[in-house]
């Protein structure tokens, strides 16, 4: 059974699929929705520091668009939140802290293709996370 689907978001444009799909399993199966954004204290750090409040402040607002995006989509009400911090340890703690059933994120992010050099959040999710995780990629335009 499955009772809270937590969505992870970047607000990518490549995200849009896992946030259908994660909020069609919410409605089949009745589950609260979270959506989650995290702002990447790693990104910010490694910024100039004259840049850093900017930086934060602008993906916080980053974070606030994603996840009005996640509650266009939605049908129904559903729980946001956005945290800072490294977003693979913070989305599976978020996941731990709200006993959810099932994360569901997309593939490819904000970055695209260069993060397979330095691997991406959702392998690092798919890794560490204690329940599962859906993975969804974005299809390409004739698929």
């Amino acid at each position: 059974m499955i009772d809270t689907v937590v969505i992870a978001t970047d607000g990518s444009e490549s995200v849009t699929r896992a946030v259908q799909i994660a909020l069609d399993l919410a409605e089949r199966f009745d589950a609260a929705v979270h959506a989650l954004y995290v702002v990447d204290t790693g990104e910010v750090e490694s910024s100039p520091d004259e840049l850093r409040g900017e930086l934060r402040d602008a993906l916080e607002s980053q974070g606030e668009d994603a996840l009005d995006a996640v509650r266009d989509h939605a049908d129904r009400e559903l729980v946001t939140a956005v945290r800072e911090g490294r977003p693979a340890a913070e989305i599976t703690e978020y996941a731990r802290e709200q006993d959810a059933d099932v994360v569901a994120t997309g593939t490819r992010g904000r970055h695209g293709e260069n993060r397979f050099l330095i691997g991406s959040v959702a392998e690092r999710v798919v890794r560490s996370c204690p329940v599962p995780v859906l993975t969804v990629r974005q299809l390409e335009g004739d698929e």
